[in-house]
């Protein structure tokens, strides 16, 4: 069975002074990921956010790269960490 999964995703300064990935919430739609992508990129100490989607078959665990939906604040540019 393919599913597609929305994810808003969060990113922080870690000590070092790089970008990395934070709490990533599931959505139940496109429109709710980058709704909630924009709000956690407001948020003190997120630097950024990112909506994605990503489908695939949960049952054999096979998922097609993520898909970014839209981008808030200061990300990294590689994002191969969402695929």
């Amino acid at each position: 069975m393919t599913v597609t999964y929305y994810v808003a995703i969060t990113f922080t300064v870690t000590d070092d002074g790089t970008i990395a990935p934070g709490e990533a919430i599931e959505c139940p739609s496109a429109g709710t990921a980058i709704l909630r992508a924009e709000v956690l990129s407001r948020i003190r100490g997120n630097v950024g956010a990112v909506a994605f989607s990503r489908t695939g078959d949960p049952d054999v665990g096979v998922f097609e790269d993520a898909v970014v939906l839209k981008k808030f604040g200061d990300i990294p540019i590689d994002l191969s960490m969402l695929y």
